[in-house]
């Protein structure tokens, strides 16, 4: 799963109760709704509630279709394992919740359902969520939820030094070498070499792909001009202009908000998550947190990688017609609210959206506004997954970030890893 959260273990007493009153009520998932049970996989510590929010939906089920949910909380760091164990098994539940960068993977192995058919059309969806579960024309994932990536920043800072909220990529330049020259010790855009997913925007916004597939064939982008000179920018903020730190070359998404929590940090890319997270850990800096979209070279918005989680049937399900249902129920209207509210992650359909892209709180806003307007997914292959292990995107900018290559060099040979990888058994 690629994504950075916090985890919040579920009691394992609830756990436990949970288990044993599933057990109690009757095992195996099967075929009419009638008495049945059905078997589901939540991943843990999104919610922070999980059980009582899954007890309250599994009452509904029940009502509308006399059925029972069997509820089992896979934490995240197990899951991908888990789940391949499974597969091989033939013993996966009859639904489950997959991260939205596994979701090719499950389906090139044939492990999950085919629901394009009782999908329909997809326009009710957040598009980037959708791209992702989409393999080979086919739909495998539910949109459930997503975080996404913006620009936070200090507020007092900004006020201090006038800086208006940039609009472009060169606005968000020079409002970063303004701090640089009025706040002596304090990093003004830290450019972190493990953590693609800062980066990612600018390949996109430049009107870039990390991949794109044509006549059967993955073909990366990343050695394009406008690749190139997105990531130039990009790195060129820390390389050339002195706005990140040496030490930032090695950072992960974890270090910006643990420096920007410290006051060493005036501006970064972090997730939508990341300001509870910071207020949570520190409650004075109420206030003095801001954000905005991540801003396109010349005006409007830079796309951003969309994080979260899709719905899946399994395809040894002996019951898709009753897991259907179960998703439908967890997707619809008020449990999506009802998980937004508590989790701070976003509803996966658009009209479930509405209310976040025009809400008055500055740190919902502009992060709903970025899902929304420019949200993106990474190339939907079960092969990414071998890229993602590799670190060959990381690799990448940290030869940039430390001279052991120019962008060209760095971006050429990750362009052709790409491809061997994406491209092997094809």
């Amino acid at each position: 799963m690629a994504r950075t959260r916090a985890r919040r273990p579920q009691a394992a007493a609830a756990a436990a109760a949970l288990a044993l009153l599933a057990t109690a009520c009757g095992g195996g998932s099967g075929g009419g709704s009638g008495g049945e049970t059905l078997d589901v996989w939540i991943m843990e510590g999104t919610h922070p509630d999980a059980t009582a929010y899954f007890d309250r939906v599994a009452e509904d089920f029940r009502d509308e279709t006399g059925a029972r949910v069997n509820v089992e909380f896979v934490p995240w760091a197990d899951a991908h394992d888990k789940f391949t164990t499974a597969i091989a098994g033939n013993t996966l539940p009859d639904v489950a919740e997959v991260g939205t960068t596994w979701t090719p993977e499950f389906a090139g192995a044939g492990a999950l359902m085919d629901v394009s058919e009782r999908v329909g059309s997809t326009d009710a969806y957040v598009p980037g969520l959708t791209e992702a579960g989409t393999v080979e024309g086919g739909l495998y994932g539910v949109p459930w939820y997503a975080g996404v990536r913006s620009v936070i920043y200090r507020t007092d800072v900004f006020e201090d030094l006038g800086i208006e909220q940039p609009t472009t990529w060169k606005a968000m330049r020079e409002a970063a070498l303004t701090v640089a020259e009025e706040r002596d010790g304090m990093t003004a855009f830290p450019v972190p070499g493990d953590a693609v997913y800062q980066a990612l925007p600018f390949v996109w916004g430049s009107g870039a792909d990390i991949a794109t597939r044509s006549d059967g064939r993955w073909t990366s982008g990343l050695d394009s001009p406008e690749a190139r000179e997105g990531l130039s920018f990009y790195t060129g903020l820390a390389t050339e202009d002195g706005l990140s730190s040496t030490g930032a070359a090695t950072w992960m998404e974890t270090d910006l908000q643990d420096n920007f929590i410290s006051g060493d940090v005036a501006m970064m890319i972090g997730g939508s998550w990341t300001p509870a997270a910071m207020l949570e850990a520190d409650p004075g800096l109420k206030g003095k947190i801001g954000a905005f979209p991540i801003p396109g070279p010349d005006g409007g918005y830079s796309p951003s990688f969309l994080g979260g989680s899709h719905l899946t049937i399994s395809n040894t399900t002996d019951n898709p017609d009753l897991a259907w249902s179960y998703i439908e129920l967890l997707t619809d209207d008020a449990n999506a609210d009802r998980w937004a509210e508590a989790t701070t992650y976003f509803p996966g359909k658009k009209k479930q959206l509405e209310p976040y892209t025009s809400s008055d709180d500055p740190l919902v806003r502009p992060f709903a506004e970025q899902m929304s307007e420019a949200g993106r997914g990474l190339p939907a292959t079960e092969n990414f997954g071998k890229v993602q292990g590799d670190k060959v995107l990381e690799a990448m900018l940290q030869e940039i970030l430390t001279d052991e290559a120019t962008v060209e060099e760095a971006t050429s040979r990750a362009a052709e890893e790409i491809e061997q990888i994406l491209n092997k058994d094809s």
